[in-house]
């Protein structure tokens, strides 16, 4: 059923779904927060954008043209819905592609930054998937892999550009080894946590192309406190 809703935590912006596909989460509130946009940032790209939540959210915090590539057209049509409602159409563009196409079409070294929330796990035999085609894809590498993430992100990104994702904790030193062999350095991880006592169950991350070595950990971040409720620190981010 599509719905239309504000995003989670913001009161001014409003963001279309269909709840029977998928709704989006946290994740995709917390990566473009996450970004570090520089001064001379004048092109972003979010792969496998879905209903735009991510870049909705990075036009909060630059001017900068955001392209987002969608490759399911249902879905795409949502991202569009949401910013059209959202009146922001001069400052991101959406296009219906599988990325991997787009990526051999484009010249190199055309985005200063590069978001992404891709699927978390692999497939696999014993895989549980849903039946949902468009559940399998968001959580699963059926399209899109770390590899193919990281290989059209080589290419994409101008020297010195940054990539950012969201993932599992589980998979971080996959995560960390294949970004190396597309010369793309880690050079910032965050470790988010359901609540204090808890094992983390998000990372944050960004690489450089090309990126001299230097890697910081970022301060943990809590989603909620012990009564259940958003802490303090994620309540800033929706300010």
């Amino acid at each position: 059923m599509q719905k239309i809703n504000y995003l989670l935590g913001y009161s001014h912006l409003k963001i279309y779904q269909n709840e029977d596909w998928f709704k989006f989460s946290i994740d995709s509130v917390l990566l473009p927060n996450f970004v570090e946009i520089k001064k001379n940032t004048r092109k972003i790209l979010d792969i496998g954008t879905g209903n735009a939540v991510i870049p909705i959210l990075l036009s909060t915090k630059t001017n900068a043209p955001i392209l987002g590539i969608e490759i399911q057209k249902d879905v795409y049509e949502l991202g569009k819905l949401s910013i059209e409602e959202n009146k922001l159409e001069d400052r991101i563009h959406l296009i219906c592609e599988d990325i991997k196409e787009y990526t051999k079409k484009q010249e190199s070294d055309c985005f200063d930054l590069i978001t992404c929330n891709p699927p978390y796990f692999k497939m696999e035999e014993q895989s549980n998937i849903n039946e949902d085609i468009h559940k399998q894809y968001a959580r699963h590498e059926i399209l899109l892999n770390l590899d193919i993430l990281m290989t059209c992100a080589k290419k994409l990104l101008k020297n010195g550009g940054s990539l950012a994702i969201v993932h599992r904790p589980e998979r971080l030193m996959e995560i960390l080894l294949c970004a190396k062999e597309k010369n793309l350095e880690p050079k910032r991880i965050q470790f988010v946590y359901p609540k204090r006592g808890k094992n983390a169950n998000i990372i944050l991350l960004e690489f450089v192309k090309n990126g001299n070595a230097g890697l910081k950990i970022a301060e943990p971040l809590y989603i909620y406190n012990d009564q259940g409720e958003y802490t303090e620190e994620i309540k800033k981010k929706f300010s």
